[in-house]
């Protein structure tokens, strides 16, 4: 197998190109509204795995806080696929609250934009695959996710060059019931702080694994498990496979957090 750091020609260019470290910034745009200027953060050039981690968790964590809910998955997918641009002058900028965030490079653009979105086609090359599945399978499980959210993804021309991926996410709050004395409101049981944070996940990201919870919220892969059992004990969290998601009863409760 070829070192990591090999130089490799890029798929319709003539220059070589080391994928193993990103030399080039990207900048995190957060917009408050569109009358004022957004907060912006760098992300410095660094070896593309820590590179592509930072771009996904500075964007998760920023647009979360704006109060969107876009999970750290579906982020991720679309970080990924700056590969293929080679990192080329990387914006990202979060709108509408954080429910929106768009994705622009200035690489060679995406031709074929109805079969980026399609699984099993790909442009992507050996040196790529060690750091993106690289089976044509990123943008579709995108598509997917939003599709089943009321939600969006659309694929332009940047203004020269590059392609522009936008990812939406209706946030349509459903109306609550007045609460009259015939109908009580929703008593949420006693949590412990692990809990409460293990819920608030689960409610944002969806299905997720042991692993994964406790990589984004800190808390000990042990911790997370015993933690996990007495919720699921309590009903509000259900095994699907090897990973977890709220039962009905665990989505009341974390609407109360």
């Amino acid at each position: 197998m070829e070192d990591a750091t090999t130089q490799h020609t890029y798929a319709g260019e003539n220059e070589p190109f080391d994928f193993s470290y990103v030399q080039t910034p990207a900048r995190v745009a957060c917009y408050d509204n569109l009358m004022t200027a957004p907060r912006i953060t760098e992300i410095k050039p660094g070896p593309t795995a820590e590179y592509i981690e930072l771009l996904t968790t500075t964007v998760y964590e920023q647009s979360h806080m704006a109060g969107g809910s876009i999970p750290y998955t579906t982020i991720r997918e679309v970080s990924e696929n700056f590969i293929h641009a080679r990192f080329s002058e990387i914006i990202v900028s979060i709108l509408d609250q954080g429910n929106t965030i768009r994705f622009a490079d200035q690489g060679p653009g995406i031709p074929q934009k109805d079969k980026a979105q399609m699984p099993g086609y790909s442009s992507a090359i050996e040196p790529m695959k060690r750091y993106i599945r690289g089976v044509g399978s990123g943008l579709p499980l995108v598509r997917e996710f939003l599709n089943s959210a009321h939600g969006s993804i659309t694929i332009e021309d940047n203004i020269k060059t590059g392609a522009v991926v936008t990812i939406s996410l209706n946030q349509k709050q459903e109306e609550k019931p007045v609460q009259t004395k015939e109908t009580p409101s929703f008593s949420a049981p006693a949590l412990t702080d692990r809990q409460r944070t293990i819920i608030k996940l689960l409610a944002s990201e969806g299905l997720s694994g042991v692993s994964n919870i406790s990589k984004f919220t800190g808390i000990p892969l042990s911790s997370v498990s015993n933690e996990l059992t007495k919720l699921q004990e309590a009903n509000m969290v259900e095994t699907v496979g090897k990973k977890r998601q709220l039962t009905d009863y665990g989505k009341k409760v974390s609407h109360t957090l």
